[in-house]
């Protein structure tokens, strides 16, 4: 018996009151089959959903679902059809499900399947029991037919992100298409196993740890014949170069 969705208060985030402000830029631009589009426009449409679905850096010609792409062209599915497709294809769990725990996951989806936000941990926590319990499929299911993505979106709409307009800020909020799809956690991790035997462990090998600056402190001998060496060559040129140019102002030799 599956669980129930866990309750959670859902904030008064800017999406859900009415907005009064012009039109413009920060607006998102919605694409819909409601209307009957040229070969173009369904190829803009096509492309706008690979953007809110996967990302910007994830759209690569190997991600495309081209069966998928014929299916809506044709209108043998709708646009809520090819997103569940998108969202549930081999690709997409690849580059943002097993990069991910959980936590992040669910967030990633609510962003960019419902247009928003998660309303707070709470929420997370209510989706990721979701996921864990019913799977990936099931859980883009539930998100595609829940009451809020119908209310937003419907059968023929692409998922946008809705009002990025923030109270008293001049500019809205980055667009969820750049910007990260892991976590922290995640970014985190070793890139390389051999990198932990030089006492790096940050992500890049740019964050240190406390054995790098334990090592700096206490250098192996090898390493502190072979700085001794160099600083002490070091001296010896700087010292020969100032002896030639004293020499030179003497007129004893010429340079």
């Amino acid at each position: 018996m599956p669980l129930p969705l866990l309750e959670y208060a859902p904030s008064s985030q800017n999406q859900r009151v009415n907005g009064f402000e012009v039109p413009g830029d920060e607006q998102p631009r919605i694409y819909t089959t409601e209307n009957l589009l040229s070969a173009s426009e369904k190829d803009d449409l096509i492309l706008a959903a690979y953007r809110q679905i996967f990302h910007e850096q994830q759209m690569l010609t190997s991600n495309r679902q081209t069966a998928l792409e014929s299916q809506l062209k044709t209108g043998q599915i709708s646009v809520k059809e090819f997103i569940r497709g998108l969202a549930t294809s081999d690709a997409f769990r690849r580059l943002n499900y097993d990069a991910n725990n959980n936590y992040r996951f669910v967030e990633l989806c609510v962003q960019r399947i419902l247009g928003r936000n998660v309303y707070s941990d709470r929420e997370k926590i209510a989706w990721s029991i979701v996921l864990a319990t019913k799977g990936l499929q099931g859980f883009i299911d539930d998100l595609l037919s829940s009451e809020e993505y119908t209310d937003s979106f419907g059968e023929n709409t692409v998922p946008y992100q809705r009002r990025r307009i923030l109270p008293q800020r001049p500019q809205g909020e980055l667009p969820f298409e750049r910007m990260a799809r892991y976590g922290t956690d995640y970014r985190d991790k070793l890139p390389a196993p051999n990198l932990r035997a030089l006492g790096i462990t940050g992500f890049m090998g740019l964050q240190m740890s406390a054995n790098r600056w334990a090592w700096q402190n206490n250098p192996p001998k090898a390493l502190a014949q072979a700085g001794g060496a160099i600083a002490y060559t070091g001296g010896a040129l700087v010292t020969l170069g100032l002896l030639a140019v004293f020499l030179s102002f003497l007129g004893l030799i010429h340079l």
